[in-house]
C-alpha cells in the first residue's frame, strides 16, 4: 500500500496525474472545437497532443518502476493513468473515424463529447483534492459517475432515434451504421472516465 508523505518524489505522482488529466481535457476541448471541419492537419495536431500524453504516461510509469513509496497505491496510480490515456486516445480515434466515415457531428455527438469533457475536468478536480481533502475529491468522483450515466442515456436515445427512422433505414443504411459507430466510440471514451473515477474512489477509501 502507498504511504502518505511530503517527499517531492511522492508529490510528483499527483502532479503527473493532474497534468495528464489536464491534457486529457485539452484533447476533448480540441475535439469539440474541430469536429465540424476535420482535416489531415487537425488530425495531426491531435496526434501531437496524444504524443505529449504518451511522454507524460511513460515518465509516470518509469517513476512507478523506480519508486516503492507512493502517495496512493501503485496499482491505483497505474489504473488512473491508463484510464486517462484511454480517454485521450479515444478522442483521437473518434476524430479519425469521423473523417474516415464522413460523419458530421449531430446534437447527440456534441452533447456526449461535451459531457466527456466535463468528466475529464471532474477527474482533474478529484486528483487535485485527493491528498488534502479526500472527501471533497469523492464529490468530484460522484459527478463523473453521474455524467457517465447521462452519456449512456444519450447514447441509447441516439441509437433509438437512428433506427426508428424507417425512411432513412431504407435510403441510407450505411450512414446510420457510421453514426452509430461514432456514438459507440464516444460512449467507450466515457467508460474510460468511469474507470478512472473508480480507481480514484478506491484511493479515497484507502485514504479516509
Amino acid at each position: 500500500m502507498g504511504l502518505i508523505s511530503s517527499s517531492k518524489k511522492e508529490d510528483s505522482f499527483i502532479t503527473q496525474l493532474k497534468l495528464q488529466a489536464e491534457k486529457t481535457e485539452a484533447c476533448l476541448v480540441f475535439l469539440l472545437e474541430n469536429m465540424d471541419e476535420i482535416t489531415d492537419q487537425v488530425i495531426n495536431e491531435n496526434r501531437l497532443l496524444i504524443n505529449e500524453l504518451i511522454d507524460i504516461k511513460m515518465l509516470l510509469m518509469d517513476d512507478l518502476h523506480n519508486t516503492f513509496i507512493t502517495p496512493i497505491d501503485r496499482e491505483d496510480i497505474y489504473q488512473i493513468s491508463t484510464s486517462l490515456f484511454g480517454m485521450a486516445k479515444y478522442s483521437l480515434t473518434t476524430i479519425e473515424e469521423m473523417q474516415l466515415l464522413n460523419v458530421k457531428p449531430d446534437r447527440f455527438i456534441r452533447e456526449m463529447v461535451e459531457k466527456v469533457k466535463q468528466e475529464a475536468h471532474e477527474i482533474f478536480q478529484a486528483i487535485s483534492r485527493l491528498m488534502k481533502n479526500p472527501r471533497l475529491s469523492y464529490d468530484h468522483i460522484i459527478q463523473v459517475i453521474k455524467l457517465e450515466a447521462k452519456i449512456e442515456r444519450i447514447y441509447r436515445d441516439a441509437v433509438k432515434e437512428l433506427f426508428d427512422d424507417k425512411n432513412r433505414l431504407e435510403s441510407d443504411l450505411q450512414a446510420i451504421f457510421h453514426l452509430r459507430e461514432v456514438y459507440r466510440h464516444i460512449s467507450n471514451m466515457s467508460d474510460k472516465a468511469e474507470a478512472a473515477a473508480d480507481a480514484l474512489g478506491i484511493a479515497v477509501i484507502k485514504l479516509s
